[in-house]
């Protein structure tokens, strides 16, 4: 997932609401089947944490999950989106399409937890030499789906309808220069044959305690979308910045005028935006004034009316503070995920669904994640529901330990169950198979 700070989650997630299970009947077999598979889950997940891979560089990853998918006689289609694996699983009645996603792809981080089966991996990325690390948790939404998949196998004759099983590269972005993750593999026909009637994705998070389930209604995670401002202006000595254009000072005219956009033009009180610069380069010498100086920063949102606006009000002030000091400015926006939201109805229907495994007290409402996931791009398609896993020791404060995407991000593995059992559960519901 991407993620706007260290900080992701843990300012929200604990505004709690709990919802009734008593009108849940239990799912059959869920549980057992759980327990039955719950080794195997801790192993591949230990496997796949060993060997991480980056975006669309998959190819063990992909393997691993090939071989275990035919191994349950299941349909397999592999080289979707380059590396995706997605499976299909027919029930023994008549029923609707359900699709159930886990991405698989980790990240340019060198990992520093002390665990026997640590990553060492290394890889290039772009340019540098990098340590990688499943510092995001997709190691463990893999063998998760992996579990589900044998769970679901085991009572097929049971299910009313049938399973897309979704394995999906580069969910952190493509590398630069190439295409690829969720976007990719509509474009590639995922859904061309035959549309889930409903998509369901499962995160883990270490912002919540291990088996606490976070689950949102309606928009849930932000839009991200990047933009470069290029500032020229006419290089001159330091000297005699007089004798030039000073591209510099225009830049930080433009940093300053564009927090307006979020405090002052913007209605916040229909939804929450964030406008943030990542970095600014430009100059090499303290008394060189320099042609050029360039601007990135990335643009978070919640409503699709907003995002637009924001990104027509950050051109206009980039251009017009620039022309003030006699610089010129181009902004380019490379559009990013678009916002995840619930279905409110779907969402309703699990709620309790889900109430039934982990307890009322351990289901939450977290409050709006600026985060952005390609999840997104799913449910603009079909009905969605995106929900979080806690995977932090019950005996550590949330808010104290590393975050997504950190070296330092360690999964208390007996949440693994939990999620396994969750999303059987919520699959089995969906096609008619709960009792």
């Amino acid at each position: 997932m991407r993620l706007t700070s260290l900080a992701f989650l843990l300012a929200s997630v604990f505004a709690s609401s709990v919802y009734s299970s008593s009108t849940v009947a239990s799912v059959p077999n869920a549980a057992e089947l759980t327990a039955q598979v719950e080794s195997k889950v801790i192993a591949w997940r230990r496997d796949l944490h060993q060997h991480p891979e980056l975006s669309n560089r998959e190819f063990r990853t992909s393997k691993v999950i090939e071989k275990h998918l035919k191994s349950l006689g299941l349909e397999v289609q592999t080289g979707i989106a380059h590396t995706g694996v997605v499976a299909i699983l027919k029930g023994g009645k008549p029923g609707p399409l359900i699709g159930l996603r886990a991405d698989m792809d980790a990240l340019p981080v060198t990992e520093v937890v002390d665990l026997p089966f640590a990553s060492k991996a290394t890889d290039t990325y772009r340019g540098q030499k990098v340590g990688v690390m499943h510092a995001c948790g997709h190691d463990t939404h893999v063998a998760m789906l992996m579990g589900v998949a044998e769970n679901l196998v085991k009572v097929k004759d049971s299910l009313a309808g049938d399973v897309m099983f979704i394995f999906q590269p580069a969910e952190e972005g493509a590398p630069e220069g190439e295409q690829g993750g969720a976007e990719l593999m509509l474009k590639e026909g995922l859904f061309a044959k035959r549309k889930p009637d409903q998509v369901f994705g499962m995160h883990v998070t270490s912002s919540m305690p291990t088996g606490v389930i976070g689950l949102r209604s309606g928009p849930a995670m932000a839009s991200e979308d990047s933009f470069t401002i290029k500032v020229m202006g006419r290089q001159t000595h330091g000297s005699r910045p007089w004798g030039g254009v000073d591209p510099i000072v225009a830049s930080a005219q433009i940093i300053n005028s564009v927090q307006t956009i979020i405090s002052r033009q913007v209605d916040i009180t229909k939804a929450p935006a964030v406008v943030s610069f990542g970095a600014i380069n430009g100059g090499i010498r303290s008394n060189i004034i320099p042609d050029e100086v360039e601007l990135i920063g990335t643009i978070r949102t919640f409503d699709q009316d907003m995002r637009a606006d924001i990104k027509v009000k950050l051109a206009e002030i980039a251009t017009n503070a620039a022309k003030t000091l006699g610089a010129t400015a181009v902004t380019e926006i490379q559009p990013g995920y678009p916002v995840t939201v619930n279905n409110p109805e779907l969402v309703s229907k699990m709620r309790p669904v889900i109430a039934s495994v982990v307890g009322d007290n351990m289901l939450i409402e977290p409050g709006l994640i600026t985060g952005a996931e390609d999840f997104s791009y799913y449910a603009l398609e079909t009905p969605g529901m995106f929900f979080f896993l806690g995977v932090t020791p019950t005996d550590k404060d949330p808010s104290q330990v590393a975050s997504n995407h950190s070296p330092a991000f360690y999964v208390d593995e007996s949440a693994l169950k939990v999620g396994v059992q969750t999303m059987t559960q919520v699959a089995l519901t969906a096609l008619g198979a709960a009792q």
